[in-house]
């Protein structure tokens, strides 16, 4: 069984038993700790090598417990340690093997619930092109529409940020309530007016040449970002007037 690195309860608890489960009984067992990850993500990480699922004779997926429980440790080290996905699979292969495997140390790391965190910055997380069109389940044609309007852009390399499977996966489900990447420019023009908010406050401690405050001004980035995420998301429930989970 594996330990879960950061200490905390596994994901994995919801899937008790024997009994195999399908992608989307995963997906609602990972949504309480995890609540952005998506389907695109999972099949993605089993891409990846980071899980093998059961298959049925029809080519669905059955995940077992252990598979449920692993999912979690690799979501909880990508989002609380900043591992890139090779450096976390060799890590809990080596647990599975019984070898006495310590958390690897990559990039940002937190101190204390109010210390700084180390200067250095953690390197972007990457896919290819090939990996992201199979992990959002698209085609070329649509990845470059989407990059006209642009939704979806490479980094200088030609590869992608690794959020841009989120955002790919994302604009396909609203497609299929015929609302078309055309629609999505004001969200995207919304979406970099509050960046440009929040760099605008952080941009004097990134300026800092001093490596804790820089490191300092990328904790308060990511807080600053969280913080907006909410905010946007309360003010669309409160102008639809509905209660969304």
């Amino acid at each position: 069984m594996l330990q879960t690195p950061s200490g905390g309860a596994g994901s994995g608890t919801a899937a008790r038993g024997s009994e195999l489960m399908s992608i989307g009984s995963v997906l609602s067992a990972l949504r309480d700790e995890f609540p952005e990850v998506t389907i695109s993500k999972i099949r993605f990480l089993e891409s990846e090598g980071l899980i093998e699922p059961q298959r049925t004779p029809s080519g669905y997926r059955k995940f077992s417990a252990g598979d449920v429980e692993r999912l979690g440790h690799v979501l909880r080290m990508q989002r609380d340690h900043y591992l890139p996905l090779r450096v976390i699979r060799e890590h809990l292969d080596a647990m599975e093997r019984g070898e006495a495997a310590q958390l690897p140390v990559v990039g940002r790391q937190r101190t204390g619930d109010d210390g700084p965190e180390r200067a250095e910055v953690p390197a972007v997380a990457r896919v290819g092109r090939d990996q992201l069109l199979a992990a959002a389940g698209i085609d070329e044609v649509q990845l470059a529409e989407w990059q006209s309007y642009g939704l979806i852009a490479p980094l200088e390399d030609g590869a992608y940020d690794a959020e841009a499977v989120t955002v790919a996966s994302l604009v396909a489900e609203l497609g299929r309530f015929g609302i078309e990447p055309r629609h999505l420019r004001v969200m995207k023009a919304a979406a970099d007016r509050e960046a440009g908010l929040v760099d605008q406050v952080v941009a004097p401690l990134k300026r800092h040449r001093n490596p804790q405050t820089r490191a300092i001004a990328e904790a308060r980035t990511r807080e600053l970002a969280a913080l907006t995420v909410k905010l946007h998301t309360a003010l669309v429930k409160t102008a639809l007037g509905v209660r969304l989970p």
